[in-house]
């Protein structure tokens, strides 16, 4: 006869299941958001060389306007499960509330900086005269959106802490189809041009949000917990994303430095750069997947005061991050004959390219590593920390990109050097999940 499962095995199923159950939907959404921007790339190309152009350095700056928020769903996804774990549904809705209030704060001043100067970033971004008019056209009617696309991160982050990921997927299925079909009648039908494109986009974001929010206020209004806006509460929110917004805007430090750095390197070695840079985001996806279970999970664990089931979730969460990490890499390795020459057949861009993406695929299994502790510190709250650690990571990294022009080395050695920052980001999360200062349990960190 088959001997029983193991108390220990039995644990590990459990913990994958709830691994499989969150980050499945999750890779599903996160994969779809960036189909936003390639729908209006694919809608815009057949205008013209300048509108695209403008939707270039158009998208560049609502990206970033954006993503420098991603706090929102990080956090809130952390406060939210812990009031979960807790068995506090009210508390945990209420919290999510003071998110989605801060994000409608947050794009309200956003709007205010962008539209009187949109011009001024646009031409700091350096977009041609030809161009310039339609990046400005597209900035600000997008601009429009983004209180819509920061109460997404806000609301996204609710349902991920009460454990549902996969009304997060269907959303942003439902609002990618969307955006598609307001692009292709807008900008042809109604012979809007590029301002058709950002209005389809406005509109889709909008009622993307309109859905979350009809889902978290029906969810509310079940448990009695208060919709209004609560200062206490809003600036609670706001302080345990600060420190979230410093780790992001030290991540994206070292993102542009990489890309600065590239571009003095040569026209081959920064278009051989942009694939790399565009495959190694893809892989991120797949492993912030398990991130965001990982914060999910994590948050409620400690919410319900089991410090023993968060350390044996974090240590199951790394094993699937490096098994992860191990098969991306080989796909890298396995596939490039494949998508190479989707992006480029110039032999230069390929010589530059080819090393680069053995160093990519060789370094994945310790950003498996990076991405699961991220996310488990985060569902931790350990913000604080993961701020501070970004900064050191940020510091040794900068001068050893910047020292790869001055030593003669090519792209290959400036992605040694991101393989150095990733590293650099395992010691930092490994000290600090060896450290147990994470398992704070409580309803409230």
């Amino acid at each position: 006869m088959p001997q029983a499962p193991t108390r220990e095995q039995r644990s590990v199923r459990r913990h994958d299941r709830e691994i499989i159950a969150l980050a499945v939907p999750a890779f599903g959404a996160l994969v779809a958001e960036p189909l936003f921007v390639m729908v209006d790339s694919a809608v815009i190309g057949h205008l013209g060389t300048p509108q695209l152009a403008g939707l270039g350095v158009a998208a560049a700056l609502l990206t970033t306007a954006v993503s420098i928020f991603v706090f929102l769903a990080y956090a809130t996804t952390a406060a939210v499960a812990r009031r979960v774990g807790a068995g506090d549904l009210p508390a945990a809705i209420r919290q999510g509330m003071d998110g989605i209030w801060l994000a409608l704060l947050l794009g309200a001043a956003v709007i205010a900086v962008v539209l009187p100067t949109a011009p001024a970033l646009v031409d700091l971004f350096g977009a041609s005269p030809t161009a310039a008019p339609y990046a400005v056209t597209y900035l600000r009617i997008s601009a429009l959106g983004i209180p819509a696309m920061l109460i997404v991160l806000a609301a996204t982050g609710v349902l991920r802490g009460l454990q549902d990921t996969r009304t997060p997927l269907y959303v942003a299925v439902g609002g990618f189809a969307a955006n598609a079909a307001l692009n292709a009648t807008l900008v042809y039908g109604a012979g809007l041009g590029i301002a058709g494109s950002a209005w389809g986009t406005v509109i889709a974001q909008c009622t993307m949000a309109a859905v979350y929010l009809a889902v978290v206020i029906r969810g509310a209004r079940r448990h009695g917990a208060s919709l209004r806006p609560d200062a206490a509460g809003i600036r609670a929110c706001a302080q345990a994303g600060a420190p979230l917004l410093v780790r992001t805007l030290s991540l994206r430090a070292v993102l542009m430095i990489a890309t600065g750095v590239a571009a003095r390197l040569g026209d081959a070695d920064i278009a051989a750069h942009q694939i790399v840079l565009t495959l190694w985001s893809l892989l991120a996806f797949a492993l912030d997947a398990i991130a965001i279970a990982g914060q999910a999970i994590i948050g409620r664990y400690l919410g319900a005061d089991d410090p023993d089931g968060a350390r044996a979730a974090c240590r199951r969460m790394v094993q699937w991050g490096v098994a992860a990490g191990v098969v991306l890499g080989v796909l890298v390795v396995a596939a490039r004959p494949l998508f190479i020459p989707l992006f480029t057949t110039d032999p230069a861009v390929h010589g530059a390219l080819l090393p680069a993406l053995l160093v990519v695929a060789l370094t994945q299994p310790v950003a498996g590593v990076v991405f699961v502790l991220d996310g488990v510190l985060m569902g931790a709250g350990d913000g604080p920390y993961l701020a501070w650690a970004m900064l050191v990571v940020l510091a040794v990294f900068a001068p050893a990109a910047l020292l790869v022009p001055t030593l003669g080395g090519g792209l290959t050695a400036l992605w040694w050097a991101m393989a150095l920052m990733m590293a650099v980001r395992m010691a930092t999360l490994w000290l600090r999940t060896r450290s147990g200062r994470w398992l704070v349990t409580g309803a409230a960190r």
